[in-house]
């Protein structure tokens, strides 16, 4: 099958799921068709269990070629953060800028130690002991939210400012910083060398502050491009230059290419969009970003749905799953109330935030993709599959109840 092939099927699997979805059942579009695609994935289980699907062997065989990893981080991720990043109002980031700094960092920290820690004695307690570098890991993998997920969920709500703007703002920059964490862990543990808070501070500070410094280098070099012309096709097509040659660029020369997105794209979206662009760039411009974002949106929620037909299942891992579920949520709570006491963050005092955050954080396709670059160790396929069921539940549970969990715990109506 050639890449043309694949690429056909996918787009044409996921219109069609979203017609579906649109048409019949008319939830959120990344959350409709991740319950269709596992629908239908469930589906084709059953028949081919019964013995009824001749052709399921070619459709796992399509699905393993498809690295997913590879996919999500050096394909979809940049497009993603970008596209999310230009929506992103640089005047209320400045006003809420302080619990999305600390929430994003500090808070990712927390809850990666107290999830890596619980973790660790989950799996001694199940004969299945796991090194506590990997189990920190494991915590960096998940403790971040994800952007994508996050910003499906709020730009479906008409929700507070202030919430929209921290959930948000949180989601773009913790991505980059987990990513970053577990590229720091990931080194000690391949290594095979001991833990060390100074190694894994030492890269993080290259990776993330080189990330972010890059990011805006992009954004200036798109302000000062984009202000030099008028012509709406250059100028969009110079901001998606920046983005694929800027992505391939961080990864050269060794810093993180989501932070660089993330900072490229605000600058883009607030600087040079605001007062380079005439008008008819501007709709331009947010026409196909808000398209790029919509279409490898659809695609990726569908190839997560699919991914349960190659995952190796086991009924232990299930339970497993479920208990590391609760953990990630009380390790969530802990990690946003911990620093909202000790910074006093009055944003995050008001009635029901802590708990729309905690329930609002969802994780995504990039918590699967790290999980899924785990080095080849014993417990790796157990690391998918119990990443693979808490990433369902956050987005199919918790994104389908944010709403009316919103409105309980602020008694505001939305």
């Amino acid at each position: 099958m050639t890449v043309f092939d694949l690429i056909a099927i996918l787009l044409t699997y996921t219109a069609l799921l979203s017609y579906v979805n649109d048409k019949v059942f008319r939830v959120p579009e990344t959350i409709g068709l991740l319950i269709l695609s596992l629908g239908a994935a469930l589906l084709f289980l059953i028949a081919e269990w019964l013995g009824v699907a001749p052709f399921a062997d070619s459709v796992k065989k399509t699905l393993v070629s498809i690295d997913f990893n590879q996919t999500m981080m050096q394909g979809f991720l940049s497009y993603l953060l970008f596209a999310g990043a230009l929506g992103v109002s640089l005047k209320h980031l400045r006003v809420d800028m302080k619990p999305v700094l600390i929430l994003s960092t500090i808070g990712v920290l927390i809850s990666t130690v107290l999830f890596g820690s619980a973790i660790y004695f989950v799996f001694e307690a199940t004969n299945q002991p796991l090194s506590f570098v990997y189990c920190l890991l494991f915590g960096a993998l998940l403790s971040p939210t994800d952007p994508i997920a996050v910003l499906s969920i709020v730009r479906s709500l008409e929700l507070p400012k202030s919430l929209e703007t921290i959930l948000s703002g949180e989601s773009l920059l913790n991505d980059g910083v987990g990513a970053v964490l577990f590229l720091s862990l990931y080194g000690v543990a391949a290594e095979g060398g001991t833990f060390s808070v100074l190694r894994v501070f030492e890269v993080f500070m290259i990776e993330a502050v080189g990330g972010a410094f890059f990011g805006l280098v992009l954004g200036w070099s798109a302000y000062l491009l984009t202000r030099s012309i008028d012509n709406y096709k250059v100028e969009v097509l110079l901001t998606l230059a920046i983005v694929t040659g800027g992505y391939a660029l961080a990864s050269v020369i060794g810093v993180s290419g989501p932070l660089a997105m993330v900072v490229a794209g605000i600058i883009v979206g607030n600087k040079a969009r605001k007062f380079t662009m005439s008008e008819q760039t501007q709709d331009s411009l947010d026409h196909f970003w808000e398209m790029v974002e919509s279409i490898i949106n659809a695609v990726l929620f569908v190839l997560i749905g699919l991914e349960i037909l190659v995952l190796p299942f086991q009924i232990e891992t299930l339970w497993i799953g479920m208990g590391a579920i609760i953990l990630l949520l009380g390790s969530r709570w802990i990690s946003v109330y911990i620093p909202r006491k000790l910074f006093r963050l009055r944003q995050v005092d008001a009635p029901g935030v802590q708990t729309s955050l905690v329930w609002g954080g969802l994780r995504g396709g990039i918590s699967i993709a790290l999980a899924l670059s785990v080095p080849p160790i014993p417990q790796r396929n157990m690391i998918v599959l119990i990443t693979y069921i808490v990433v369902i539940f956050s987005i199919v549970v918790q994104g389908l109840s944010f709403k009316s969990v919103l409105k309980k715990s602020t008694a505001q109506t939305i």
